[in-house]
């Protein structure tokens, strides 16, 4: 059974949800310099408040704070509850350090001292 409610009472519940999703959440998203907060963040993409996300699509950058997490391509899904849906068409985590481009011995030194140092 489906409970319905007044259009008003409905838009504002959806509004008091997304202002306590915008003050949770640390997500954002940077579009060429420009950062966007993010309210909601799934597997398969994530969603901004319908007032302030503007019509994005293609390469964006998620952060966590100060931490940078991924480099998406996205598109707008669809409009849901007061929310802008994004999903992922690829979502690559970035690396905190470079790739290496050969196999590291498990037992390998972290560093290596020199013997004859001229003092």
């Amino acid at each position: 059974m489906e409970i319905s409610l007044p259009k008003d009472i409905q838009a504002g519940l959806d509004a008091a949800r997304v202002e306590s999703l915008r003050k949770a959440s640390k997500l954002r998203i940077d579009v060429n310099g420009t950062q966007y907060p993010v309210l909601r963040f799934w597997k398969t993409g994530f969603a901004m408040d319908i007032e302030i996300a503007p019509k994005l699509r293609g390469l964006v950058d998620m952060y966590d704070g100060s931490i940078h997490l991924f480099q998406c391509l996205i598109v707008a899904a669809e409009e849901e509850g007061g929310e802008m849906q994004f999903e992922f068409k690829r979502a690559t985590k970035v690396a905190q350090k470079p790739a290496l481009d050969f196999v590291r011995a498990v037992d390998a030194p972290v560093a290596l001292i020199a013997m004859d140092t001229p003092t």
